[in-house]
């Protein structure tokens, strides 16, 4: 199958209720890609589960727990044809206790939307949403200011503008270039400026969301770097074998290539030859940067290999540290952290227990300078060069080599506390 149109990951972020599901079924429904017959069978179903006006929101809701409690859970993808490109949607969750997997979301997207709700506006996770898909190298941003046509909003042009200052506010203190981020007002649940411009948003002249995402730029895609494939599942299936799937970060994967699955199960990795792979149910030649796939090796059995595992090419296997350096922002820790701390690390695909070997340097996150003094304890705020020891081996790759490969989050009883990139590594001999 050629590829024709150039294809983008995009993730739906911001806080919970603000309206991210229902955005981004409008989209799909308005733009056709959800027919007719799938969408009255949603209707039907939100209205049985006393959810009149969810329909939206149900056609990225697919598990059922989530169309009863009317919240998103899990990242759902969704193919989404534009003329331009040839989008995945991932609907990343905005609920508290999700926030890990909005986590994988971000760092598996180009671009992103934020909904932020006009009656609402800015809110703890959407500020925490700004940061960590701004650490998490998410290239371009549209913000979508939605409900405009909630009472007390009542499309007025004034409360927009106020939104967007505030909004813009925040962006800046999570390091986003604002000039770069496009906003733009929506109303998802009647379809207002979602693909259609609307008479009640007369006062607006620019994008619907629909052209805004259009004009995303295509992502340089890191095709000259080694191969890089966090593996997310592993799955058995019949007449195939084992099917390990995840997403290429970065370089080329092509069927015969030898390649190398490392920490694996023992620790010491566990080679073979590409057989097959998949993409979207259609078997194709090479996978490229960003491609979802499903892959077959000759030579790996399912319990030699996990979830948080890295596949690169045999003469380029990926780095497993015994320890790494990292430059990290603590976000929200209940009280400080210092030395000997050891939080779980979610890295690409992994979860990992590491260690607070030893605080570096501690830096002013605004301007970048050394802070000397209490340079033993960080607290919110605080930006520091820390030595980290995991827990058991990880694939990590210092930000100069693989950036893609170098970037995670830190979390402590269900909160983000923190999050950074790896600058060196110590390399575990295999």
């Amino acid at each position: 199958m050629a590829r024709t149109k150039e294809h983008i990951n995009l993730v739906f972020i911001g806080h919970v209720d603000h309206g991210k599901s229902t955005t981004v079924g409008r989209l799909l429904y308005d733009s056709g890609n959800v027919d007719e017959q799938s969408m009255r069978k949603l209707k039907e179903k939100a209205e049985q589960l006393g959810k009149k006006g969810f329909e939206f929101a149900f056609v990225m809701d697919t598990l059922k727990e989530e169309q009863e409690r009317g919240v998103t859970i899990d990242l759902s993808h969704k193919r989404f044809e534009t003329p331009k490109y040839s989008f995945t949607i991932i609907d990343a969750p905005g609920h508290r206790d999700f926030i890990k997997n909005m986590i994988t979301g971000a760092s598996q997207a180009d671009c992103a939307v934020l909904v932020v709700a006009a009656n609402d506006g800015v809110n703890a996770q959407t500020i925490e949403h700004l940061r960590l898909s701004k650490i998490f190298g998410v290239g371009q941003l549209v913000v979508a200011v939605n409900k405009m046509d909630i009472s007390g909003v009542d499309h007025k042009e004034s409360r927009y503008k106020e939104v967007v200052e505030e909004v813009k506010k925040h962006a800046t203190q999570a390091g986003w270039k604002v000039d770069t981020v496009r906003f733009l007002p929506i109303a998802s649940l009647p379809g207002e400026n979602i693909t259609k411009k609307s008479e009640k948003l007369s006062w607006w002249t620019g994008d619907t969301l629909l052209e805004a995402i259009n004009k995303f730029d295509v992502p340089q895609k890191p095709t000259n770097l080694p191969l890089r494939l966090p593996i997310q599942d592993v799955y058995n299936i019949t007449g195939i074998g084992v099917v390990p799937v995840g997403r290429i970060e970065t370089g080329v994967m092509k069927i015969g290539d030898k390649v190398m699955v490392v920490p694996g199960r023992e620790g010491k990795g566990i080679g073979g030859e590409v057989k097959t792979i998949e993409m979207h149910h259609e078997v194709v030649p090479e996978a490229l940067p960003g491609d979802n796939i499903g892959f077959n090796v000759r030579g790996i059995a399912k319990k030699d290999i996990a979830r948080g595992d890295v596949l690169g090419h045999a003469d380029n296997v990926p780095t497993v540290a015994t320890e790494f350096t990292a430059q990290v922002v603590i976000m929200q820790h209940p009280s400080v952290v210092t030395v000997g701390y050891t939080p779980v690390f979610h890295i690409h695909t992994a979860q990992v227990a590491c260690q607070f070997v030893e605080i570096v340097k501690k830096i002013n996150p605004a301007t970048g300078a050394e802070v000397t003094e209490n340079k033993d304890i960080l607290r919110n705020g605080d930006a520091a060069v820390v030595r980290l020891k995991p827990m058991q081996p990880v694939v990590i790759e210092k930000n100069t080599a693989i950036p893609q490969m170098s970037r995670f989050a830190i979390r402590d009883s269900g909160v983000t506390v923190a999050a950074g990139m790896c600058m060196d590594v110590v390399k575990k001999q295999m």
